[in-house]
This record gives C-alpha cells, sequence and structure tokens, in this order.
C-alpha cells in the first residue's frame, strides 16, 4: 500500500533526501526555505541512515561542504533561497569545474538584494546562464507541485551522477511553502565506496589507491591549451545533456492557436487560466518547461505552425521570455506578462494579459 503524507513542499525536500539515501545535507536557514533544514535536524536521519546533517556557518562554508563530500563521491546537497544562492556562487562554479555531481535547491524569494521573503521567480537567470563565472552549465529542474518537489531530489541526483554535474531544483516560495498530499517512496540505502564505484566510475577521492594512480579533485589548470579542451568537453557534455535530458509537459496544445509558456508555480496559474480562456473561445494550451536546463526548444518550434502568438508568464521582469523568442526565431510573436516583488498573478489577469497583448496587440 502506497504511504502519503501531507505536507510542505520544503519538508518534501528533507524527506525525499533521507529516503533517496543521501549522504549529507550542509545548509543555512532563510526564509522561505527554512524548513528544509529544520525538517531534516527534527526527522534526524543520522540516527535513522547515517546521513550528516550541518548547519554550517554560512552559505559560503555549506555550499565548501557540498564540494569537500561530491569530491568523495557521495550524495550531498544543499539548499537556500535567492540571496544565499548568489553567495553560492562561486563554490558551484567550482564544483562545476571539477566535475561533481552535487544537488542544489533554490526556494525563490524577490529581489534584487534583501528584497521579499515573498515568492518569485526572478533567479532564472541565475540557475540556467551560469551565476558564477566561466562558460558552465547546471541541470536545472522546475517543480510545480509538493509531489515533484519530493520526485526531483531522487531525480536530480540522479542526473547529477549520471553526467558528473550540480544539478539544481529551482522553486519558489509558492511550491517550498504549500501542503499537498504526497505519495512517499521506498528508503533507498547510502551506497558504498564500491557501490559508488561499480556504478558511476572510479573517479572519487575515496583514500583506496592500491590499484589505481590517485584521484586529484581540482577546477585549477594554468596550461591555456589544456584548459581550452577540458572546457570543450565541458560544451560536448552540455550537448548530451541537451540531446537526452529534455522534459515538459503540454497541456490542450493539439488545437491551440495560442500558447502559455510557464514553469514552476506560475504554470499552475496558468492551467486555470487555459480553461478560463477556452470558456471565452480562445484556443489557448499550456507548454510547461520541467527541465530549465535542458531547455524545450524544440517542443516549442514544433508549435509554431500552428500559433498566433505566445505569452510566457513568470514571476519576475521577464527573463525565461528570451529563450522562448529565441527559440520562434521571429516567427511567432511572443510577449510576456508578469509581477515582480513577491505579488502572485491571478488567473483572470493571466487571461486579460493574453487578450491584450497577443490577441487585440
Amino acid at each position: 500500500m502506497a504511504d502519503y503524507k501531507l505536507m510542505k513542499g520544503n519538508e518534501a525536500i528533507a524527506e525525499a533526501a533521507i529516503r533517496c539515501g543521501c549522504d549529507a545535507y550542509f545548509g543555512y536557514p532563510i526564509t522561505p526555505q527554512s524548513e528544509v533544514l529544520e525538517t531534516l535536524m527534527a526527522r534526524m536521519p543520522w540516527e535513522e541512515t547515517g546521513m550528516v546533517v550541518l548547519q554550517a556557518e554560512s552559505e559560503v562554508a555549506a555550499i565548501n561542504m557540498v564540494y569537500g563530500g561530491a569530491g568523495c563521491g557521495k550524495k550531498v546537497m544543499t539548499s537556500s533561497s535567492s540571496p544565499g544562492i548568489s553567495l553560492k556562487q562561486e563554490g558551484i562554479t567550482y564544483i562545476a569545474g571539477a566535475e561533481l555531481p552535487c544537488l542544489i535547491v533554490n526556494v525563490v524569494r524577490g529581489g534584487p538584494g534583501l528584497g521579499t521573503i515573498q515568492p518569485a521567480q526572478s533567479d532564472y537567470f541565475q540557475a540556467v546562464k551560469g551565476g558564477g563565472h566561466g562558460d558552465y552549465k547546471l541541470i536545472v529542474l522546475a517543480p510545480a507541485s509538493v509531489q515533484e518537489m519530493y520526485d526531483f531530489v531522487d531525480l536530480g541526483f540522479e542526473l547529477a551522477f549520471k553526467y558528473r554535474n550540480p544539478a539544481m531544483i529551482l522553486s519558489d516560495g509558492v511550491i517550498g511553502q504549500m501542503m499537498e498530499k504526497v505519495q512517499l517512496g521506498p528508503y533507498k540505502p547510502r551506497m558504498t565506496d564500491e557501490e559508488i564505484i561499480a556504478k558511476y566510475g572510479s573517479w572519487a577521492t575515496t583514500g583506496k589507491t592500491p590499484d589505481r594512480p590517485r584521484n586529484i579533485i581540482t577546477s585549477l589548470d594554468l596550461e591555456a591549451s589544456r584548459q581550452e579542451q577540458f572546457n570543450l568537453k565541458l560544451q560536448k557534455k552540455y550537448r548530451e545533456i541537451e540531446e537526452k535530458e529534455v522534459r515538459f509537459e503540454k497541456i490542450a496544445c493539439d488545437d491551440a492557436e495560442y500558447l502559455f509558456v510557464a514553469y514552476g508555480s506560475s504554470s499552475r496559474i496558468c492551467q486555470k487560466a487555459v480553461d478560463l480562456a477556452r470558456e471565452k473561445g480562445i484556443k489557448v494550451g499550456l507548454l510547461r518547461p520541467i527541465t530549465l536546463f535542458p531547455y524545450p526548444t524544440k517542443a516549442i518550434q514544433e508549435m509554431i505552425g500552428q500559433l498566433k502568438g505566445i505569452l510566457t508568464v513568470e514571476m519576475s521582469a521577464g527573463q525565461m521570455v528570451e529563450d522562448v523568442r529565441l527559440a520562434v526565431e521571429g516567427k511567432v510573436k511572443v510577449e510576456h506578462y508578469g509581477r515582480m516583488g513577491g505579488m502572485i498573478p491571478s488567473p483572470n489577469d493571466v487571461v486579460a494579459a493574453l487578450e491584450e497583448k497577443i490577441i487585440k496587440g
């Protein structure tokens, strides 16, 4: 019989970490994601699975602890909210440069600066374009429900280890704080060093080197020609991820003449907006990107021939809209509708924006 529990999105992240065999969580409290750390501390998984849970002295310390744990081949993760993720950027790019797997959760709040503790989606650029320095990419998953907050922890780790690349769950204060029924999966045991090597290769610094040269984990190479070749290797990996790992959902798109493109909590609002618009005779569908990198560019391109216009809906000034415009290459009108500073649009607002910006515009 399935195991169900009513929980917040942040609580689901914590529960999933314990059940998927996570070795360690290093974090620091910040609203609206503090329940991740609080739930882990209350659950005391070190008594249950041996998982380490540590509140670091800062966000900078937390991400560097993740770097160390990832270098040992362990399933390690951290979570924070917008300003905290900004503080982690140097560590994140080091982890990407060292080709290490880890999971990072961003429960986005309004900005810029300290901003507000209310939800926003204004960290899209930071997540998918590389918030730190250098030519690197994160695998970015965008949950639209508490169930997906739970499911994407295991998926995020799986993708991170498959490609030896940091993965991010990009959520927001709506999904993090809302409560829904969640189907919980079975407990997975934490993997041993031998199991990690057998499944993912012998790149980690396990301290055991009887039959191989020692592994050195670093993102530093002062020889320009070697560093260029390494960057080319990374770009090849990112192209492979784009070919194999795109995920998206289409709703009411078969006969759609107009299209909403929205992710996360905005996509939930757009689902109701689709119903309201169709009651008015407007044939509109919804394309929900589940992976923000890799982005479902081809899925949007395949719909160009049937569309009169596209409206992106984001709780930001307009960030994802740039990727939609790049996808359609000027062949379809694309406009953006958004609210900022923690304000959340209503389905009626979205329909009105479609009529004003696309149909009448």
